[in-house]
C-alpha cells in the first residue's frame, strides 16, 4: 500500500473509530460503517481509430474568445468503458470477491450510487457488507463517453422520454405520465419515491442501438482486468453479464440478475460452461401490466430454467411473493431498497460468496 493509501485507510477507520468510541485497536465490522483504502478509476476495453478526410471547422470556445481551428481528423480512443472503484481496508472486507455493478440501458453507473431522494443506494449498502465495489459506466454512457457519428458509432443517439421511464419502470400504467406531477396517476403502493422522479429523469444519458458488440467486448476486458468477481447487473446490462459468464465461467463466481432485459437463447447457446456460476434473479412488482415486461419476462425465464435442467444454480427473489410489495423496474432505489439488498446479501451469504 502506498504511503497516500495508508494514510487514507488510516484517517477514514480512525474516524469511524472515534466516531463509535472504540478503543484504537478494535476494529468495528458490523457493517455500520467501514474503513477505505482505495478510491480510483481507470478506463477499459475500446480501441483507437483514425479519421480522415473531415473538414475543419472555427468554433469559438468561450465568450469573447477569438474563434480557433478545430480538426476533427487524426487518432482517437473509442469504445472504451469508464470504471470507479472503492476497495475496503484489509478488516473490513467480508467478501471474497470483489462486486462489479452493471446497470442498465438509458443510464450510468449512478443507479448504483445515491438515490434520486438523497438517500444511500446500493454501492454503499454492498460497501458496508463487507465487498469492493466497482461502479461502471458502459461504453457511450456517462465518463465512458461516446464518439462521432456516423463516422464511427454507425447511427445517431437516442433518448428516453420521461412518459416512458415513468410507465416502462412500472411507477404508474399506461398513460399514467403527465408533465405536472400533480396529475400523474401511480401503481397503487408503488415504493418508488414519486416526489424524486423528476430528480432521476435527470440521470438519462444518450444511448445507441448500434453498439452492443463493442458494449461486450468492455464488458469482457474488465472482467479479465479485475475478476474473479461477483456481478449484480440491471435490466439492458443483464445481456451482458450472462454473455461474459459464458466466455470466462471461471472469473465470475456468482451473477445477480435485477431484472435483466435480455438473456442468451438457449436453444443456440451451449449453457454448460456456467453451471458452476450460481444465478439469482430479482424481479419487482407490476411485471403483467406492462405491455413490454410480459413480452420480456418469457425470455428471462427460459434461460432461468435451461440453466437449472444444465444442473447450474438459478434461484429467483420473486418480492411481491417475498412480502415486498410495489416495486419498479428501479427497485435499487424504491423506498424498501436496503430489504431487497439485504435479501441479496442473504443470498451471497448462503452461497458461501463471503469469507
Amino acid at each position: 500500500m502506498t504511503s497516500v493509501r495508508r494514510a487514507l485507510a488510516i484517517t477514514v477507520v480512525n474516524a469511524g473509530l472515534a466516531a463509535c468510541a472504540h478503543g484504537p485497536a478494535e476494529h468495528h465490522t458490523d457493517g455500520s460503517h467501514y474503513g477505505v483504502s482505495e478510491v480510483g478509476s481507470f478506463h477499459t476495453g475500446g480501441r483507437q481509430v483514425t479519421l480522415s478526410g473531415l473538414p475543419t471547422k472555427e468554433i469559438v470556445f468561450t465568450a469573447g474568445a477569438p474563434p480557433a481551428k478545430v480538426d476533427p481528423n487524426g487518432d482517437f480512443e473509442v469504445e472504451q468503458m469508464y470504471v470507479q472503484y472503492v476497495k475496503l481496508y484489509g478488516p473490513y472486507v467480508r467478501a471474497r470477491y470483489p462486486l462489479l455493478m452493471w446497470h442498465g440501458g438509458g443510464l450510468s453507473g449512478v443507479t448504483w450510487e445515491t438515490k434520486p431522494d438523497g438517500k444511500a443506494g446500493w454501492q454503499q449498502f454492498f460497501l458496508k457488507a463487507g465487498h469492493d465495489v466497482y461502479v461502471s459506466d458502459a461504453v457511450e454512457r456517462g465518463r465512458a463517453s461516446w464518439a462521432r457519428y456516423p463516422e464511427i458509432f454507425r447511427t445517431e443517439p437516442f433518448f428516453r422520454t420521461k412518459k416512458e421511464a415513468w410507465e416502462l419502470f412500472r411507477i404508474g400504467p399506461a398513460d399514467s405520465y403527465a408533465t405536472d406531477p400533480a396529475k400523474r396517476r401511480i401503481h397503487p403502493g408503488t415504493q418508488f419515491p414519486l416526489e424524486a422522479f423528476d430528480q432521476f429523469g435527470k440521470q438519462g444519458v444518450p444511448r445507441w442501438a448500434t453498439n452492443d458488440a463493442s458494449t461486450q467486448a468492455a464488458y469482457d476486458a474488465l472482467v479479465q482486468k479485475v475478476c474473479p468477481c461477483v456481478i449484480v447487473v440491471h435490466s439492458q446490462g443483464g445481456n451482458f453479464a450472462f454473455n461474459a459468464a459464458l466466455k470466462a465461467p471461471d472469473k465470475i463466481k456468482a451473477v445477480i440478475a435485477v431484472e435483466p432485459s435480455g438473456a442468451p437463447d438457449p436453444a443456440k447457446s451451449n449453457l454448460a460452461p456456467l453451471k458452476a456460476v450460481p444465478h439469482l434473479f430479482v424481479w419487482g412488482d407490476y411485471l403483467g401490466e406492462q405491455d413490454l415486461w410480459k413480452r420480456l419476462t418469457p425470455n428471462i425465464d427460459r434461460y432461468e430454467a435451461a440453466l437449472r435442467a444444465q444442473g447450474g444454480i438459478a434461484e429467483r427473489l420473486d418480492l411481491p411473493k417475498l412480502g415486498q410489495r410495489g416495486n419498479s423496474h428501479m427497485l435499487m432505489m424504491d423506498r424498501n431498497s436496503d430489504a431487497i439488498a439485504q435479501l441479496i446479501q442473504d443470498w451471497m451469504n448462503q452461497r458461501g460468496l463471503m469469507k
